[in-house]
């Protein structure tokens, strides 16, 4: 049986959110048919400036799966009324909803991840939360799937999500062909944070978190402990944690961890060893670095290093 896909576009959607997914399942034995919708057919321009063809979503006919992909706009402007308008009328008859990237926004605004698990690029997945509290945002995951709704992270995680829909509706061995096809991960390792480069923190609303803030980042392997922050602010350690967990939603020393992380990182990415990334950091031991790493990235070290700093397989020495 092949089962009806409709990608519903607009202007300036990003282009991978498509061809990504669609190039999954045209890999995928003819087991798919994939049609591009847009509100009102005709031409759209992606933002990559290439033009693709769309037919009317009134003109789509049955759908088994309804993808929206993404676009910067969509958290950045109000989502267009005849955009939402389609989606809303082309999700009530599909037996399956997905959104790729900033997607997910266009899905909220509906109402349709009211109560559910959900994810976005992790650039915005603060912006989703805030701006949508009923639903439940997982930050790190590449893709969720919440009874008859998917949605997958930034760009290319959409082909994450395109290959669980093919194991699911064809099993494991028509999966990895697709992968293997593609030379790309049936199943990737670790979550989405592992490319963040940044660690992004809303601004703090009271003066002695904003004063703790700034001192961690000024230099985040001194000596952060409990006590030095309630001298540094003169308040307690129990009102410094209510700070952290009132504005940040974590305690102190996770927060802190994770700045460490974030310059260890980024100490890894411009050629210094594990060891001097984990004493330069703050994180102090190789151990502790590892297990850092293993936390919040779910991969070593080692593994980030080999994926990140570069894409030479053969280096002149």
């Amino acid at each position: 049986m092949t089962r009806r896909v409709g990608f519903l576009v607009f202007d300036h959607v990003t282009l991978l959110d498509v061809s990504g997914p669609v190039d999954v399942l045209h890999n995928a034995d003819r087991c798919y048919e994939s049609v591009l919708l847009s509100p009102g057919g005709g031409p759209v321009i992606t933002s990559s400036k290439i033009t693709i063809a769309t037919t009317a979503a009134a003109d789509a006919g049955p759908i088994d799966t309804l993808v929206i992909p993404g676009a910067d706009h969509l958290v950045e402007h109000r989502i267009e009324a005849a955009l939402l308008e389609a989606a809303r009328t082309l999700a009530e008859t599909a037996s399956r909803v997905a959104s790729v990237c900033t997607g997910a926004f266009v899905l909220a605004e509906l109402g349709l991840l009211d109560g559910r698990r959900a994810t976005t690029h992790w650039r915005h997945a603060r912006t989703l939360a805030q701006r949508y509290p009923r639903i439940d945002v997982v930050a790190d995951a590449l893709h969720i799937s919440d009874g008859r709704y998917l949605t997958s992270a930034g760009v290319s995680a959409g082909i994450d999500m395109a290959l669980a829909l093919v194991e699911h509706d064809h099993g494991p061995d028509t999966a990895r062909a697709v992968a293997r096809e593609l030379v790309v991960y049936l199943q990737r390792p670790g979550g989405q944070s592992q490319f963040s480069t940044a660690l992004h923190t809303p601004p703090a609303r009271t003066p002695a978190l904003r004063t703790i803030i700034d001192a961690v980042h000024a230099d985040p392997a001194a000596d952060h402990s409990a006590t030095t922050l309630a001298a540094t602010v003169a308040l307690s350690p129990r009102q410094i944690t209510r700070l952290f967990h009132a504005e940040l939603g974590t305690t102190p020393a996770r927060w802190i961890e994770r700045v460490r992380l974030d310059l260890a990182q980024q100490l890894i990415l411009h050629g210094h060893t594990i060891t001097a990334a984990a004493r330069h950091s703050g994180l102090g031991s190789d151990e502790s670095l590892r297990r850092a790493f293993a936390r919040h990235l779910g991969l070593t070290p080692t593994d980030y290093k080999h994926r990140f700093t570069t894409t030479l397989t053969n280096r002149d020495t």
